[in-house]
């Protein structure tokens, strides 16, 4: 492995003094006197001599690194500052760490600080690195979401639930460099499992000035509290001396919330029928089922020219062009009407684009995903009658805009759209017009407003769109499929993520 591998899975980038100790000042401001501090993966040590110098009453400093090199520099700095008797230095592997013994040990108030890499467990298991927690579904994702892969997390997410179980009883809090969207699936974590938090706050830094990072970073703060319920707001400031919150995000009906102010004014939007919201077509494969087109043939992603029957081959819009309002140039191959179909009839329906396939056997044959499998051969999947409907109400997820878009059939073909584009599906273009009218409208655009955080992988959510109430604006023709949620005590939730549809008796209504 090259020293830039091993730098990314072990979350190498150094803390800046002059940042840790801006941190440690903040700290101070706001109160707080530790008794203990513990740097879990200190590194060299800048939040160590940082809390040392901003809390001169500090008793005690655990610090952790695994790097043997790194935390033999650090002894050697606090020898040269004769401070042996109050911190130890631990080389130690943080997955090792038995963290409810040594905080539970430690004077009181304890105050957690540092820096966890900033990696995902995907990207390290790319690398073939080893600087993972054992195997666990600790997100708690089951049916499609962990089939599909929505099981990827971030190293510090699993770290700082870590610590945070360990601080359950304990007179402390937590302080911790981070991406954003770390801060709040942990806040979430917290809220969900009703963790005694007095405080939380979200204050952001430029991480490209500190570690030449491009992502929405952040110092999150949470005092842990033994008698006081968790408070179920949490203030979101621009910078990290600001005093005054950009946004409040907080936690209701199982979902976080990025904007409570847009909340409490559209809540009323929320309800627990599911609206059949639909995702688009899933291949896996771009380079061999998507073409742009050339007189009378398609060019694939591979850079072939390829003479293929129109019969399968269907007119696309990506994710990117239903933001921008794009007209669709790109085709994309649509082997079946469902995923269950049998496939073998190409061969005879449209020999051309069965030779097609069959010549690009060994990339479709070799597609990853659990999806494919036990599926015909060339499957697709997020497909059915939905996917044919000539007109769709659709928006991307990707892209933080909130703009519903009427898709119109193209020479009497339904265009489909990729499978991080959701949609509703019409018959007529009267039904679609007016419910995009409606999704467009001021009370639901707040709405969403409220749930959108956007610097999140997928700012807009199916299981969000699926919480959206839209009967007011229905009219006796629209009639989509909606399935009403049988609560047993509470809605079932995915673990850290957004309500899971799969643990929870959906019944048609």
């Amino acid at each position: 492995m090259s020293k830039q591998q091993q730098k990314v899975e072990f979350g190498d980038w150094q803390t800046p003094s002059p940042l840790a100790e801006q941190v440690c000042a903040v700290l101070r401001k706001r109160g707080l006197n530790p008794a203990s501090i513990v740097e879990p993966t200190c590194g060299i040590g800048a939040f160590v001599m940082a809390g040392l110098d901003t809390f001169k009453d500090v008793e005690k400093v655990v610090a952790v690194e695994i790097e043997e090199i790194y935390a033999t520099v650090l002894e050697q700095s606090i020898r040269v500052r004769n401070e042996q008797h109050r911190v130890c230095v631990r080389n130690e592997d943080f997955f090792n760490v038995d963290w409810h013994n040594v905080i539970d040990s430690l004077p009181q108030p304890v105050l957690l600080l540092g820096n966890p890499p900033w990696v995902t467990n995907s990207v390290i298991g790319a690398m073939a690195g080893k600087n993972l927690p054992k195997k666990s579904n600790f997100q708690g994702m089951s049916g499609f979401d962990a089939v599909t892969g929505k099981s990827n997390f971030d190293i510090s997410e699993w770290m700082l639930i870590c610590l945070t179980k360990a601080m359950v009883g304990i007179d402390g809090s937590f302080a911790m460099l981070c991406k954003s969207s770390v801060a709040r699936k942990v806040l979430k974590y917290i809220w969900k499992n009703d963790i005694g938090v007095s405080a939380a706050e979200i204050r952001k830094i430029d991480a490209k000035q500190h570690f030449d990072a491009s992502v929405d970073a952040c110092l999150f703060f949470c005092a842990f509290s033994k008698e006081i319920r968790s408070m179920l707001e949490c203030p979101v400031y621009p910078t990290l001396i600001s005093t005054t919150a950009d946004t409040v995000i907080g936690y209701d009906s199982d979902m976080l919330i990025a904007d409570m102010k847009c909340y409490e004014r559209q809540k009323h939007l929320l309800t627990n029928d599911v609206t059949e919201w639909r995702s688009g077509v899933k291949h896996d494969a771009s380079k061999v089922m998507e073409f742009r087109k050339e007189s009378k043939e398609y060019r694939n992603g591979l850079g072939e020219l390829c003479a293929l029957e129109d019969e399968f081959i269907y007119p696309l819009l990506k994710s990117s062009d239903v933001a921008s309002n794009r007209p669709a140039t790109r085709y994309v191959l649509v082997t079946q009407k469902t995923p269950s179909d049998e496939t073998c009839s190409i061969a005879h329906r449209a020999p051309k684009t069965w030779d097609y396939l069959t010549a690009h056997a060994e990339m479709l044959d070799t597609r990853g995903s659990i999806v494919y499998r036990k599926r015909p051969r060339f499957a697709v999947f997020g497909i059915g009658d939905y996917a044919f409907s000539p007109y769709k109400v659709a928006v991307s997820g990707f892209y933080g805009g909130l703009k519903f878009r009427v898709i119109e059939p193209i020479n009497d073909k339904p265009v489909m759209v990729d499978d991080t584009v959701y949609f509703l599906p019409f018959d007529t273009q009267d039904e679609a017009e007016q419910m995009a009218d409606a999704l467009n409208s001021a009370p639901i655009q707040e709405f969403l407003r409220a749930f959108v955080f956007a610097d999140a992988k997928r700012p807009i959510t199916i299981e969000l769109l699926k919480r959206l109430d839209i009967s007011p604006w229905r009219r006796n023709t629209y009639k989509p499929k909606v399935m009403k949620r049988k609560r047993k005590s509470a809605i079932a939730t995915n673990g850290m993520n957004e309500p899971n549809l799969f643990d929870t008796e959906l019944q048609e209504v």
